[in-house]
Formats: structure tokens, C-alpha cells, sequence
């Protein structure tokens, strides 16, 4: 699906790379990301409980907050690889540590792709040598590190923008295994802005919450998430709210961008559940909304089969919702067709027109489930045939 690319910031103090070690084919499959002084940190990481190496080792090094390198491998997630697992991802924080004259403790560790296959171990070792040669501060180095901890992504990603005299920039890889807490995701962001730790934890909680955790594509929840802030501090201190405020802008575009670019996607979906009495209630029914498959492969064929959504709401046992309070609204801006449970009978819907407009790239619905004050929006995306093709065949 066509996007627009958001403008890309260097951030002072910070060097990436994106260099190919020829860890599966010849595209890029190795990246680090750097800073010259120690960074506040804060992470989040998969709810999976089978979770891979390095998110084991990530949990440990960033656990005092303190961090000043990430690195990523690409093509093998080196998950379920047991204690060998774990030392070829310390390895990976000694190795980059090495290079870069820092404790391996303060470095932390990425990979994604295929589960269940040993990382090339040696190869990574060489590959990491030359990690100071090829470091560098261009938006040429920013790009080239997004591709290379791609997996099936059909394009790079990233947000960037200002707060006071701080710059946020956000890089994220994910489109498939993605239904947070929280997806075959990674998601970086670095920032010159003054935080200490503690703040970061306490932001980077709200503002996932409000983004990466809203997003689906397959309903799997992978064993590899991690989404990660590092502010070096090089730009001084920053208004908190305000940089919460950019920070959760900038997650949400690059969460959207994830959902966008689903395996074999056609169309994003947002949808808003509203009406509801709680918050745990709104955001249940939009998952199992989002979530289902019948719902994903009536919007990728512009199928107006509301019915599917009545099922949805209706198989989340824990909050009941009576048909008379139930209402599906499709939108396109100022346009709104609704379906009204109250009138189902009386031939008031417009399947026709509900059709055309689910055949935009970008679906925009809301589905009202009562007189409540709560309300969740999520994204996700169509389910069509080359998913299928993308994930019958992943590993050969």
C-alpha cells in the first residue's frame, strides 16, 4: 500500500549501521545502533512465555535503566535454542561491547526471523569488528539499519519529529506475528532529550499502550517484541508532557505503519469501539473485532457481511451486549453508514454503498455497544490469500 514517508532526523549523539553478513541471503541483516555517552533506558518486551534469547538477556541489561547500544540481527530470531541461545546473545552484547569500548552489560540485544535455527555465530562475530568503521550519523546510516532488521516488511519505518530542542526518532520492523502485548515487532527509539530512567519506564508504559498495543495482524503474540527508548540527554532537559505527547504521535504512526504493512495486506483498518462501561470491555470487543478472520477477509473482499461484526462482539463471553444496544457505523469522512440493530428487519441498509467504501485502502469503523462512557481504537489490517503464500513457505 502507497505511503507517505514522515522526514527523517538524525538525533545528535547517536550512530547507526546496516550492513549485510550474509546471515541467510545478501540482503541487509545486521544493525547497531550507538551513542557516544551512557543512556536512560526504558524497555517492554514480549508477554510470550516461551520468550526468545535475547529478550532474556535485553530484561537483564536494561533492568538499572542504563544502556548505550542496541544490536540486531535479522533471518533467525534465535528463539528455543536453549543455553546456547543465551550465550550467542551475551556474546553478541561482548562482541559489540568490544568494539565499541563498553561494558557488554550496557548493550542490548535484537534478533528476528525464524524460530528454532541457531544464530551463525561466527559470522556475527566477524560481522561485529567492524562495527566502528561502519557506524555513522546520516539518514543514509538510519535507513540502511531500519532494512536491515526487516524481516517480511515490504518497506523500512520510521517517525521522527521535535520537542523543544530534543529530537525523537522511532525505527520499527514488523508484518506478521503481530498481535500485542506485543508482535514480531521491533521498535527503537533514541532521543537527545533530558529523561531519567524512571521517567522513561513510566512514559514508555502509557504511550505503548496507546500504540503498539493496539495493533493486529494474525492475532499471534510473538516471542521476540521489544520496543526500547535510549535518551543520551546531549539537548537538555524537555517539557515532559510535551514529549510524551510527540512520543506517543510518533509510536502510533509507526504502530499504524506495522498494521499497514501486514503479510499481504490490502488495507488498514482502524476501528473504534465505543459505548462501552469499562475499559478492559471496549478493548476486548475491538480485539476480538480486529482479531477475526472472517471480519479481515470480508473487508479485503468488500464483503458488507455486518453479520460477521455482530459475532464478534457477541463471542466475548465476559461482557454481554444486548443486540438492541448494538450499532456498526462504516466511515468515510463525512459519511457515515450505519447499521442499527433495532432496524435490521426493516431493509434500512445499504449494502451496496457499505461495499464500495470498504474497498478504500483505509477502513474506518466504529461499533457501539451501549450508552457507556468508555471507548478503544485499534488497527489491523485485511486477511487475503498472500498471507497465506507469505507464511505456508517462510522457511524455505
Amino acid at each position: 500500500m502507497a505511503m507517505d514517508y514522515p522526514s527523517l532526523r538524525s538525533v545528535s549523539g547517536f550512530s547507526w549501521l546496516g550492513i549485510n553478513l550474509g546471515i541467510k541471503d545478501e540482503s541487509l541483516d545486521f544493525g547497531v545502533i550507538a551513542s557516544e555517552c551512557e543512556c536512560s533506558a526504558a524497555g517492554v518486551f514480549t508477554l510470550n512465555n516461551l520468550p526468545g534469547a535475547p529478550v532474556i538477556v535485553g530484561r537483564e541489561n536494561i533492568e538499572n535503566g542504563r544502556l548505550q547500544a542496541i544490536v540486531v540481527n535479522s533471518k533467525i530470531a534465535n528463539v528455543a535454542t536453549g543455553k546456547t541461545g543465551i550465550e550467542d546473545a551475551k556474546n553478541m552484547c561482548l562482541w559489540t561491547g568490544e568494539a565499541l569500548e563498553i561494558a557488554p552489560e550496557l548493550v542490548l540485544p535484537s534478533s528476528t526471523g525464524v524460530i528454532g535455527q541457531r544464530l551463525p555465530i561466527k559470522t556475527i562475530h566477524e560481522g561485529c569488528k567492524s562495527i566502528t568503521e561502519q557506524l555513522g550519523s546520516s539518514t543514509e546510516h538510519i535507513e540502511k539499519f531500519a532494512r536491515a532488521i526487516m524481516t517480511t516488511d515490504t518497506h523500512p519505518k520510521w517517525s521522527s519529529c521535535r520537542v523543544g530542542n530534543a529530537t525523537i526518532l522511532g525505527v520499527a520492523k514488523g508484518a506478521g506475528m503481530i498481535e500485542p502485548n506485543m508482535a514480531t515487532m521491533l521498535s527503537y527509539f533514541v532521543t537527545d532529550a533530558k529523561l531519567s530512567s524512571e521517567e522513561l519506564r513510566a512514559i514508555l508504559y502509557r504511550v505503548v499502550n496507546k500504540s503498539f498495543n493496539r495493533i493486529s495482524i494474525d492475532s499471534d503474540t510473538s516471542t521476540s517484541d521489544t520496543v526500547v527508548i535510549l535518551a543520551n540527554g546531549l539537548a537538555g532537559r524537555v517539557d515532559t508532557e510535551e514529549f510524551e505527547a510527540a512520543f506517543t504521535k510518533s509510536a502510533m504512526q509507526l504502530a499504524k505503519e506495522i498494521a499497514r504493512d501486514g503479510e499481504g495486506a490490502t488495507k488498514l483498518i482502524e476501528l473504534t469501539v465505543s459505548g462501552a462501561k469499562s475499559q478492559p470491555m471496549a478493548l476486548q470487543i475491538a480485539k476480538s473485532i480486529i482479531n477475526s478472520p472472517l471480519v479481515k477477509t470480508a473487508i479485503h473482499g468488500a464483503d458488507p457481511n455486518w453479520g460477521r461484526f455482530v459475532m464478534a462482539v457477541g463471542k466475548v463471553f465476559e461482557y454481554p451486549v444486548p443486540l438492541a444496544d448494538l450499532s456498526i457505523h462504516f466511515k468515510k469522512g463525512t459519511q457515515i453508514l450505519t447499521v442499527n440493530a433495532e432496524s435490521l428487519d426493516a431493509g434500512e441498509v445499504d449494502l451496496e454503498a457499505i461495499s464500495a467504501l470498504l474497498q478504500n485502502q483505509e477502513i474506518f469503523i466504529e461499533v457501539v455497544v451501549g450508552s457507556g462512557n468508555f471507548s478503544e481504537t485499534v488497527w489491523g489490517c485485511d486477511l487475503t490469500k498472500g498471507y497465506i503464500e507469505e507464511n505456508a513457505f517462510y522457511t524455505t
